[in-house]
């Protein structure tokens, strides 16, 4: 009964989660989605990293196609995720384009394989991390698939979540294993994690 109600209790947060953004008018969103990227641009691990790793939003999303844009523009290298169902397995593929990216899975722009290259090691990288909803201390609730919780398992880099703040929640569920973000960014504040901030 307590799983149970933890799955509830998630699927209602998320069900919130993407009603609020969903109701956020187009030119707010932009204009939001413009505070949170100079937030990120700011950050010392973003100007540290030689390598972005970031998911392509969906339209619910914090834009990240503008932050694909940037990074390439600025001379990183941009590398984005293509997700394995199979397996659940996750795997980031180094691109210089959006034009590269073809709808995968879920609908998500995804790199093709033979037209773009798996990225590894991801040394003096900075991740980007996706989530409907973050809590105060960094933990994320994703759409419960797992990808990225997989994948951050064995990343040892800078984390970073980019989140409305309306979004935001003081405390979320969360496992023994979930690792939190590093940095989590808002349009209106950058809170860093005090756990990581020593790594």
């Amino acid at each position: 009964m307590y799983i149970k109600n933890i799955r509830e209790l998630k699927q209602n947060i998320r069900a919130r989660s993407k009603k609020f953004r969903s109701a956020i008018p187009p030119e707010k969103k932009t204009q939001l989605d413009r505070q949170l990227h100079n937030r990120l641009y700011s950050l010392r691990e973003y100007s540290a990293a030689d390598v972005i790793l970031i998911y392509v939003s969906k339209p619910i999303e914090v834009d990240t196609i503008a932050v694909i844009s940037a990074a390439l523009e600025k001379g990183k290298r941009v590398a984005v995720p293509r997700c394995i169902p199979e397996t659940r397995g996750m795997e980031f593929y180094e691109i210089t384009s959006i034009d590269e990216l073809k709808p995968g899975s879920f609908g998500v722009l995804e790199p093709v394989p033979g037209c773009s290259c798996p990225l590894r090691p991801y040394r003096r990288a900075l991740c980007v991390v996706p989530g409907l909803s973050f809590d105060s201390s960094g933990y994320r609730l994703g759409y419960g698939k797992g990808y990225y919780d997989r994948f951050l398992a064995g990343f040892h880099g800078a984390t970073v979540g980019l989140c409305y703040s309306g979004c935001v929640r003081w405390n979320l569920p969360h496992g023994y294993y979930d690792r939190p973000v590093d940095v989590l960014v808002t349009e209106r504040y950058i809170r860093r994690n005090s756990v990581c901030a020593g790594r």
